[in-house]
C-alpha cells in the first residue's frame, strides 16, 4: 500500500498551518528529513518551541517583501574541502528589491545555485575529483563512470557553518554505474536570483525554524 501524502504548508505566508495555528506552535517548528535511501523512510516534523534541540547553531532569517513566503537566509561564501570558492558578491547577496538571496526549501529536491555560484562551486569540486572524463545525465553535468571521492562542501552563512559530506551531494543512477554531484545552476527563469538550499542536500539534518526570534538553526542528526 502507498503511504498517505499530501503537501503541508509551512511557509510564511497567511495560509500556511503555521500562520493558521500561529497560537498553538508559535511559528516554532523543525524537520529533520531521512536519506533517499533509508529503508523506512520516516523523517520526523515537530511543532511548536517544545522538544527543541538545544545544541544547535542559528543563522538570522531574513524577509524579503517580494518573496514573502520563502525562508531567506544570508548565504556569505561556500568552500570546497577546506578552500573557500572565489564567487561574484553578487550570486550570493540578498536583495530584497529583486527577491534575490537564498533560501532553504523542502520542496525542491537538488540545491540550485545562482550560475556564476554555480559554476565556480562545480569547477572547484571537479578539480579536487581529479577524474578527467566528466560526463551529464539528466540535469546534471558533473557525472562521474568510476567511483569517486567527493570533497565536503560547506555553506557559510552569517553565524553558521553547515559542512555536507557525501551523502548529502552525490546521486547514483538506478544502475549504480554513474554519480553525479546533486546540484545545479538557477533556472533561466523568475527563479534565476535565487540560490535554494534544497531537500536532498537538508537530509539527516535537523532544520530549525524559529520565525519570532527570526533565526533558523541547522544540526546533522540521523532522521530515521
Amino acid at each position: 500500500s502507498v503511504p498517505q501524502q499530501g503537501l503541508l504548508g509551512l511557509g510564511r505566508g497567511p495560509l500556511s498551518l503555521l500562520s493558521q495555528a500561529q497560537h498553538l506552535y508559535k511559528s516554532t517548528f523543525s524537520y529533520c528529513l531521512p536519506s533517499f535511501r533509508s529503508p523506512n523512510f520516516s523523517g520526523s516534523l515537530r511543532l511548536g518551541p517544545k522538544g527543541q534541540p538545544i545544541r544547535i547553531k542559528y543563522t538570522q532569517l531574513l524577509k524579503n517583501p517580494r518573496r514573502p513566503s520563502l525562508y531567506f537566509v544570508n548565504l556569505i561564501g561556500i568552500r570546497v574541502g577546506r578552500r573557500v570558492v572565489d564567487i561574484p558578491p553578487k550570486a550570493l547577496a540578498f536583495n530584497p528589491s529583486t527577491g534575490a538571496g537564498t533560501i532553504f526549501d523542502s520542496g525542491t529536491v537538488f540545491t540550485r545555485l545562482v550560475e556564476p555560484a554555480y559554476v565556480a562551486v562545480r569547477n572547484a569540486f571537479r578539480r579536487r575529483v581529479k577524474v578527467a572524463n566528466v560526463t551529464s545525465l539528466g540535469g546534471f553535468d558533473t557525472c562521474y563512470t568510476v567511483p569517486i571521492v567527493a570533497p565536503t562542501i560547506t555553506f557559510m552563512f552569517t553565524g553558521m557553518n553547515v559542512t555536507l559530506p557525501q551523502e548529502n551531494l552525490l546521486i547514483h543512477s538506478t544502475a549504480g554505474s554513474i554519480t553525479c554531484l546533486a546540484m545545479a545552476s538557477a533556472p533561466d527563469n523568475v527563479n534565476s536570483v535565487l540560490n535554494v538550499i534544497a531537500n536532498m542536500q537538508q537530509q539527516n539534518h535537523r532544520v530549525l525554524f524559529d520565525v519570532p526570534n527570526s533565526r533558523l538553526g541547522v544540526a546533522r542528526e540521523r532522521c530515521t
